[in-house]
């Protein structure tokens, strides 16, 4: 054993220490940057959740922890008629699962046949979807409320003040930048499976179901959370475009409890936006394993 360290040379076994030093030294600043980011992401929710417990109902006066832990806030957000929570909640649901829903499966043909097809008027297809991502959605507030209200005239359910309406301007809004993305990822996928699944006789529709889907899974879980946690906090255009109560989704509702500039509950508003993380929550448990799966587990199994 002496033979085996007294063989290393002097200038290695001198050097060791202050490399593993360094090293310790090292994670250490690691864990404490760690830290700090940990603590500078949980503070907002802390500050939240202790709101929601404390019964003063102000956040400027309000310490680290409540000074008194109470149910009283809850209690309030449930038990006023004049604001109907939970039916907010339900329409905040039905209308970010429904426009999710409707704009993958758009922009999954769309990003299919711009990445696999070519076709007269592609360039400008996917030009044109460009352009007009460079433009807010606010300044197409006026032409969307213009827009509704022509069609309620005909079909009500799909006109202002309206769910249907609300969620169709949100797939068509959502549908360009949701095509570039997973077209780019198409892209990526060798098109040797789509020749070797139609030589084996298997349709363009065969191919796209049973060969494609299951590879871009990844993407289609990205697309959904961005599709279906963006109309879900959106508050300019449902506040634009719906008019009664009961039509609100929860970020219009919400604010009705900050309207009176004296007597503002802050509590009762923590609480409901502690309601309304708990489906985002939700739909990125369920989604996450696909985010990080792997781009062919399973593509080229025989």
């Amino acid at each position: 054993m002496s033979n085996q360290v007294s063989s290393v040379p002097r200038s290695v076994r001198a050097s060791t220490g202050p490399v593993v030093t360094n090293r310790g030294w090292r994670l250490v600043i690691r864990y404490v940057i760690l830290l700090f980011g940990v603590i500078f992401a949980l503070y907002p929710f802390m500050m939240i959740l202790w709101a929601s417990f404390d019964s003063s109902n102000s956040i400027s006066g309000q310490g680290l922890l409540p000074k008194e832990i109470v149910l009283k806030n809850y209690e309030t957000l449930f038990s006023r008629p004049e604001t109907p929570v939970l039916r907010w909640l339900a329409n905040s649901i039905f209308v970010s699962t429904t426009s999710t829903l409707i704009t993958l499966s758009l922009t999954t043909l769309a990003a299919y046949s711009f990445s696999r097809y070519r076709f007269r008027g592609r360039q400008a297809g996917l030009l044109g979807t460009l352009i007009i991502q460079v433009f807010p959605g606010v300044v197409a507030l006026v032409a969307f409320y213009l827009l509704l209200q022509q069609i309620g005239e005909f079909i009500p359910w799909l006109g202002l003040n309206s769910l249907g309406g609300l969620i169709l301007i949100y797939c068509g809004g959502a549908l360009g930048s949701g095509a570039w993305l997973m077209k780019g990822y198409f892209d990526t996928i060798p098109r040797d499976l789509d020749e070797s699944a139609q030589v084996d006789g298997a349709t363009h529709w065969m191919t796209f179901r049973t060969i494609i889907l299951p590879l871009v899974r990844p993407i289609l879980a990205v697309t959904a959370i961005f599709s279906f946690f963006g109309t879900f906090n959106d508050y300019l255009v449902p506040r634009v475009l719906l008019r009664d109560k009961d039509v609100y989704t929860l970020a219009v509702g919400m604010t009705s409890f900050l309207e009176n500039q004296f007597n503002r509950v802050w509590g009762v508003f923590a609480a409901g936006a502690l309601l309304g993380a708990i489906p985002m929550l939700i739909a990125f448990i369920l989604l996450q394993s696909q985010i990080v799966g792997g781009l062919s587990s399973g593509a080229v199994k025989g």
